[in-house]
């Protein structure tokens, strides 16, 4: 179906609640083709194609809502929806910070945020199992050691998505993405070291070319190989790009409005005070072009906009949704986040930490001993009261230098502590989701070992 399609069924849903009795109600619908396969040692694992199309509709009557999703868009299922919606609304409990977003919020960002490329959709199916294939070979002909692989994957989607609520406002876009990545096994007499490396784009011409990714790839397995422990010390410990985004997760999670108005986060009650060294920024951009989290307008029907967040270690802004907005008494920020089940939530748009002008070689050689990290183990942060701790590996660092790798070692902090100790922020910054950092040396974490 074309975009005009499903806005319009987005808005004759709309109306059909409405006449039904609704007092608001709003509808998103997605339609999308998903592709993804799986080459092991040149041999096809899985190949899948999918289409898929599903709606989700939210009614309200009152201060009272519920919300229901269906596959089925065909008359008689959609006047089953309705009907269903509202009588699971009659029975839920008012709240009064339930609602639409405030029509004069409501809004669609104009330009083009070059969310869709034609080549994704026009690459052949032998083309994209070529990319995984390629990426697999890349990483196994780099060196003798790298004698097996955990597989080399290749993804594609192309999705179109609508929204209309009862205040008037229809929207729709689309988006395309792709992406390669593969986990080769490297192998010595010392023992087996796996690693991982990807490329990811709107676009197929903006990917890494396969065989870069696979050389990448191999690159960080090999120098796993000899990992050891170290005795327990501390340190100051550098997060590579891909862990600093990690540990930028964990602050998005303590800014989402959810978890303030809960009182379940450590950055709760700090509006316009001191959170992080004044070095961090960190900025929520909702209009970047080709953006994993760009979008013309979100979840309730509300533009993009660039929000600061930590503002020269300042804490600024909350991302909020409609819902937490008015339970905080402040104004949605535009991060309604949404399936076709469920309310909107909080997501990011594009939440960055801002780049220094250090390069990542540099703050290495900042550092006379240290661990640079380059792998983050399971789950242990806990939001509430920033307590941070998470298992690790890495390389370690001796008067400027990466001298050996690391593993099976813990990283303990606190991340309030963290933020104020950010010592140096690298000029590395990409965009491979909707969260970024670049390269972050932190003073002060205990990394217990032996």
């Amino acid at each position: 179906m074309g975009e005009q399609q499903l806005e319009q069924i987005a808005s004759d849903l709309v109306g059909r609640a409405q006449h039904a009795g609704a007092t608001a109600a709003d509808v998103v619908v997605r339609e999308a083709d998903e592709f993804s396969t799986v080459v092991r040692l040149g041999k096809i694992e899985s190949l899948k194609e999918a289409a898929s199309k599903a709606l989700g509709l939210r009614v309200f009557l009152g201060a009272r809502s519920a919300t229901s999703y269906s596959s089925d868009f065909s008359e008689g299922s959609l006047a089953q929806l309705v009907g269903r919606t509202l009588e699971m609304a009659q029975v839920t409990s008012e709240d009064p910070a339930s609602g639409l977003a405030e029509a004069e919020l409501l809004g669609m960002y104009p330009g083009d945020l070059h969310l869709y490329a034609d080549d994704v959709g026009s690459m052949s199916t032998e083309d994209r199992i070529g990319f995984a294939r390629r990426a697999e070979e890349g990483a196994l002909s780099v060196d003798p050691r790298i004698r097996n692989s955990e597989g080399a994957w290749f993804e594609a989607s192309l999705g179109k998505k609508a929204y209309a609520n009862s205040l008037g406002f229809t929207g729709s876009y689309r988006a395309s993405y792709c992406a390669v990545s593969v986990a080769p096994i490297a192998q010595d007499g010392g023992g087996m070291q796996r690693d991982y490396w990807y490329s990811v784009a709107r676009s197929a011409a903006a990917l890494e070319a396969p065989e870069a990714v696979g050389r990448r790839a191999a690159e960080r397995a090999l120098r796993k190989l000899g990992a050891r422990k170290v005795a327990t010390c501390r340190v100051p410990v550098v997060f590579d790009p891909e862990t600093a985004r990690a540990f930028l997760g964990h602050i998005f999670e303590a800014v989402r409005g959810d978890a303030i108005y809960r009182s379940a986060s450590f950055l709760a009650g700090k509006l316009g005070e001191r959170v992080a060294a004044e070095n961090v920024t960190v900025l929520d951009d909702g209009v970047r072009p080709g953006g994993f989290g760009s979008r013309p307008f979100d979840d309730e029907g509300v533009p993009p906009s660039i929000m600061p967040i930590i503002e020269a270690g300042i804490l600024r802004n909350y991302l909020l949704n409609s819902y937490a907005a008015r339970k905080l008494k402040l104004r949605t920020t535009g991060n309604a986040s949404r399936g076709v089940a469920g309310p909107p939530g909080i997501g990011p748009k594009n939440l960055y930490l801002v780049p220094g002008s250090e390069a990542p070689a540099a703050i290495i050689r900042s550092v006379k001993q240290g661990f640079y990290v380059t792998d983050l183990i399971g789950f242990g942060v806990n939001i509430v009261n920033g307590d941070y701790s998470r298992g690790a590996g890495g390389l370690w660092i001796e008067n400027g230098e990466l001298a050996y790798p690391v593993e099976e070692v813990t990283i303990a902090g606190n991340l309030a502590e963290m933020l104020n100790n950010i010592a140096a922020i690298g000029s590395d910054l990409e965009f491979r989701s909707a969260l970024a950092a670049p390269t972050l040396l932190v003073e002060g974490l205990t990394v217990a070992g032996t």
